[in-house]
């Protein structure tokens, strides 16, 4: 019989479960903060739970921990790059990143992906599974007790289209978002789209409080087709139409992020038409100079060009940024180091 994994109940779940193995519905709140807060890799840990109930809960439930694999420290930083380890012997990768604001940490969604942007590693070898809510938890809990260090922002930007796993991703937030976790702010978690416009507005309806960043990467759609199998299925138009529903549902700005790529979408008239799109949406760009993959012949915008796409949208009245670019030397983009390792051990 598959055992349950456990990390996954949300409390309520939790709590009904502790009943029907005939304990006390409050030892679910205990074995929760367990879980989520102190982080314990095995039942024994649980010292205030009884031996009867550890046995119980060994015998039919299991402990999902990740096992690190390969842990990659950038010179020019101090960001971190982790591989790490699932049941079934597939790998992911999370980043650790330190800010002034605060640690963040980048967490995969999936093994693997399906959506086939053209500038990203990850899709390389297509989709292999989702990942549980307890494997996309598990990124953030190793690396805390890895570092030693708080972790006050998580990010879904990692492997993986997170709509594409949208009930395990919606587990993941209310349990990283519980008083009796590891409680971080609604706010201080982003979840990033290709822009699968059903689940972002299934999303809206949930009301929270978290950050929605769309990956945009064009002003149109013929572009965005060059460059997104996705665009094929849903339009700019439809995203938009979206993005509006969710900031009318929660108040929350839109992050759009654009990787910029050399003769693709990094003219003036491509900034002028961006900002055309979006100059009415209380929205931030976030300016990504795209992360050469070997396998692409995509080319990165040069840093003078990139500061010229800034201030094109910046007079136009687009609240714009450039991402700091972290881990260059350890192979920071997505999906880089996985299928390296995959190389390495095929």
């Amino acid at each position: 019989m598959e055992k349950l994994d456990l990390k996954s109940m949300e409390i309520n779940e939790l709590e009904e479960y502790i009943v029907s193995l005939g304990d006390k519905k409050f030892r679910a709140k205990q074995i929760y903060t367990w879980l989520h807060q102190r982080l314990v890799t095995n039942f024994d840990e649980m010292t205030d739970i009884s031996k009867v109930l550890r046995e119980k809960l060994s015998n039919n439930t299991k402990l999902i921990v990740l096992k690190p694999v390969k842990e990659l420290t950038s010179k020019l930083d101090g960001t971190k790059k982790f591989l790490f380890e699932l049941d079934d012997g597939n790998v992911i990768e999370s980043v650790f990143m330190r800010y002034k604001h605060g640690n963040s940490v980048c967490v995969s969604s999936q093994v693997g992906c399906r959506m086939g942007c053209r500038f990203c590693a990850s899709t390389l070898d297509g989709l292999t599974r989702n990942l549980t809510a307890s494997e996309i938890l598990e990124q953030i809990y190793r690396i805390t007790a890895i570092t030693g260090e708080k972790i006050s922002n998580v990010v879904v930007m990692g492997s993986g289209e997170p709509f594409d796993n949208y009930d395990n991703i919606l587990k993941f937030i209310r349990i990283l978002n519980s008083e009796m976790g590891l409680n971080i702010s609604a706010r201080n978690i982003t979840v990033s789209t290709c822009g699968i416009v059903d689940k972002i507005n299934e999303l809206a309806k949930e009301k929270l409080q978290i950050t929605l960043a769309i990956s945009l990467h064009a002003p149109n759609d013929t572009i965005r087709k060059s460059m997104m199998p996705i665009a094929n299925k849903y339009s700019i138009a439809q995203i938009m139409e979206a993005c509006n529903n969710y900031y009318q549902n929660t108040g929350r700005r839109i992050s759009f992020e654009y990787s910029l790529v050399q003769d693709v979408n990094d003219s003036k008239d491509n900034a002028i038409e961006l900002a055309g799109l979006i100059k009415n949406m209380n929205c931030h760009v976030n300016l990504i100079p795209v992360n050469p993959i070997k396998e692409r012949d995509y080319k990165e915008t040069q840093p003078q060009f990139v500061k010229h796409f800034k201030n094109m949208l910046e007079k136009n009245g687009i609240n714009v940024t450039i991402r700091r670019e972290m881990g260059r030397d350890i192979q920071g983009a997505c999906g880089q180091l996985r299928k390296s390792y995959k190389e390495e051990h095929s």
